[in-house]
């Protein structure tokens, strides 16, 4: 029977999903105070609430010392993102390392609960995070693979970003990541991808994971009915669909998607023993820090909406020259936002218009509003180019150019570290190859990245890029080299 056809209201039959652990599970709180952080927005903070579902207060009373985030909160207002998409930004991306320094020493309330234990001090060692209700809308089909997808909210899409999510998780097992499911909708168009997509992440996602460190709540099955449940049932974790319902019971009616207080109260008396049982189950380890890069023969596929960590088998020099444009190679990546639609760039070699050699990058783009995309070089591990000053190429504009910058990068391929140099080109020259060097030190760290006090170290280089923003045109580039 399709499984489309199983979950539908049409079907009369009962489905019942048990997940049983292999020992009796231990429910009962921590015997030490723990820190607890949870990222959220409206539903969590209704569930939160001492006024409505009761959890804050009810994880006081088990030793959790509870902070939360919530609109506004953070390094860029990160706190403001928190749909499927944007779980990479927050820690796989670029910036995910200030991100969640950030959210690891955390203890502030933004919203209204009762804490009843006494901050232990310390980082946050268990992190919560839950997308709300509209990310139960996903495009697609119940049984899409995890891939990359054009459509920003779809089963295949987020399906690939939790598995982006395992590479970061398996490196911090001194951290308890809980995975919150979004709440369902009242509608039914979508809800059986809804259905679909949790039932993935409660059975398959961590099937082949091996940690103990990463556990998934079903808040969205808890609110499809009042038989259906996810908890510690005669001593034994149990996952249950005794209705075939997928969209929201718990509905305050008139188009408003967010749970009743009854609903919430429903899922905090579920979720309290089974976040015990998690936390009896944790075997903290030691952060792997600086992992060694792994090199492969092929190219990695993008499941990020940050700039992808490539790994690539190209050789650079550390002296001389970089590329010289004369062929299409695999040294060179095209990255941008895919949600945004207005954003394009690609390349190709130009063989009349070229400053030396066969041919030159004719390269354009078009980036839109509040979007990015870099042609990017990432080497497959860190390179030291410190015995050249900078490096040089040859460049040439049309008359209407929008700013180029050019990027170099430390760090590694789970997070790197980019430092900018914007192109002020010579108007005099602007339909004329002009020469253009920049020596390491003209290199600053963007004000997104970090406070901007840091500088590029050339010993540890990871490669570089030219980067774009909000901005379309074209250029021309040829005799990238190093400078010495």
């Amino acid at each position: 029977m399709p499984f489309t056809r199983l979950i539908s209201f049409s079907t009369m039959i009962l489905v019942i999903l048990i997940l049983f652990s292999p020992a009796m599970a231990s429910s009962t709180a921590p015997g030490q105070t723990m820190k607890l952080v949870f990222i959220h927005h409206s539903v969590g903070e209704n569930w939160l609430s001492d006024g409505n579902g009761g959890l804050g207060r009810a994880l006081g009373n088990n030793n959790y010392f509870v902070s939360d985030t919530n609109y506004g909160w953070g390094p860029d207002g990160i706190g403001d993102r928190t749909d499927i998409p944007n779980w990479p930004e927050w820690f796989t991306g670029s910036s995910s390392q200030r991100f969640l320094q950030a959210l690891y020493r955390m203890n502030n309330q933004n919203s209204d609960y009762t804490r009843k234990s006494k901050n232990p001090g310390g980082e946050n060692q268990i992190i919560m995070f839950k997308s709300c209700f509209p990310n139960s809308n996903l495009e697609g089909n119940p049984n899409d693979l995890p891939r990359r997808h054009k459509d920003w909210l779809s089963v295949g899409n987020a399906k690939a970003v939790y598995n982006e999510l395992l590479t970061y998780f398996k490196k911090r097992p001194d951290k308890l990541f809980i995975a919150i499911t979004a709440p369902p909708v009242h509608e039914r168009r979508l809800s059986a991808n809804a259905r679909a997509f949790n039932l993935w992440l409660v059975n398959d996602w961590l099937k082949n994971y091996g940690g103990t460190n990463v556990a998934v709540f079903d808040f969205y099955n808890i609110l499809t009915a009042k038989n259906n449940h996810h908890r510690i049932s005669n001593g034994k974790v149990a996952h249950q669909i005794n209705e075939t319902r997928n969209t929201l019971h718990y509905y305050p009616g008139g188009g408003d998607d967010h749970p009743t207080a009854s609903g919430n109260k429903k899922a905090t008396k579920e979720f309290i023993p089974l976040l015990n049982y998690y936390v009896s189950q944790w075997k903290p380890g030691k952060p792997v820090v600086d992992p060694v890069p792994v090199v492969t023969q092929t190219k990695a596929e993008t499941t990020t909406s940050e700039p992808a960590k490539q790994v690539t088998t190209s050789v650079l020099p550390d002296s001389g020259q970089i590329d010289g444009f004369d062929a299409k190679n695999d040294k060179w990546e095209t990255f941008l936002d895919e949600a945004n639609k207005e954003t394009h760039l690609s390349y190709q070699l130009d063989q009349k218009t070229k400053h030396s050699g066969n041919s030159s990058f004719h390269v354009s783009y078009s980036v839109g509003q509040e979007s990015w995309a870099t042609l990017s070089h990432i080497l497959p591990s860190t390179m030291d180019w410190s015995k050249n000053k900078g490096i040089s190429l040859f460049i040439r504009l049309p008359e209407n150019h929008s700013p180029i910058t050019l990027v170099v990068y430390n760090g590694s391929h789970d997070n790197l570290k980019p430092f900018d140099y914007r192109i002020i080109p010579e108007q005099s020259r602007i339909e004329k190859w002009q020469k253009v060097t920049v020596t390491w030190d003209m290199f600053v760290q963007p004000s997104w990245a970090g406070s901007g006090d840091e500088k590029f170290n050339p010993s540890q280089a990871m490669g570089f890029a030219f980067a774009f923003d909000e901005s379309k045109g074209s250029f021309w580039v040829d005799d990238l080299q190093f400078s010495p």
